[in-house]
């Protein structure tokens, strides 16, 4: 699942945090995991071997900057592990921190305690793994947090790819078995008395059934698994 899927890590920012002034009342944060061999995308490299997960990973990475970068928001990039510079994220343009809590939920909902701390009316959560999400997609959540309190994007698997919201609703990031199938049921079930807005279901990039039709990830494929 492009959100739901990411290393555990109790590691909290260790550089030197300095003053942030918020530029929008949007915050856009990216989950993200550290690229690194045998790693990253691991239910995919199950069929494609873990060089060809880490080349399509890198390039997922690359498509989310390019998408992200053109939506009207602040933007900030959790890490998985520790925040790094000069890498695919411009540090002109994200600023930078680390996810920190005891499962992905927790991590998430820190996450965005963080930046409504920072003084941002509204906030949204993406992975960088999904393909098909787009900047116009992004910027059409944060309208829909105009006149809703929660934005969802479901996924084709049962979770979601997009999460938004204007205040925090702790059930949401409880009691969840996070990269499941039960995750959207469960998330829509928690939010039933509160206006919730629902984008278009788009797919995600876990296994080898998920790639193996569209052309721009043939590049990346073992010969032997080439259709």
């Amino acid at each position: 699942m492009p959100i739901l899927g990411l290393k555990n890590t109790e590691n909290k920012d260790n550089g030197k945090e300095v003053f942030h002034f918020p530029s929008s009342k949007n915050a856009l944060i990216i989950f993200t995991r550290n690229p690194e061999l045998g790693k990253c995308k691991t239910r995919l490299a199950a069929t494609i071997g873990n060089e060809a997960a880490l080349e399509i990973y890198k390039f997922l990475i690359v498509h989310t900057v390019k998408i992200s970068t053109e939506v009207i928001a602040d933007k900030f990039v959790y890490y998985s592990e520790e925040r790094r510079k000069n890498d695919y994220w411009n540090d002109a343009t994200f600023s930078k921190k680390t996810q920190h809590g005891s499962d992905l939920g927790i991590r998430m909902e820190n996450a965005f305690n963080e930046v409504f701390a920072l003084g941002y009316e509204r906030a949204i959560i993406i992975g960088s793994d999904m393909y098909d999400i787009t900047a116009a997609a992004i910027d059409e959540a944060f309208r829909k947090l105009a006149s809703n309190n929660f934005v969802l994007g479901p996924a084709e698997d049962g979770g979601y790819y997009l999460l938004g919201m204007k205040t925090i609703q702790p059930d949401i990031f409880r009691n969840k078995k996070w990269g499941t199938e039960t995750v959207q049921k469960e998330t829509l079930a928690d939010l039933k008395d509160e206006s919730v807005a629902l984008l278009a279901e788009k797919n995600d990039v876990d296994y080898y059934e998920d790639i193996m039709d569209i052309e721009v990830f043939q590049q990346f494929l073992p010969n032997t698994i080439k259709k």
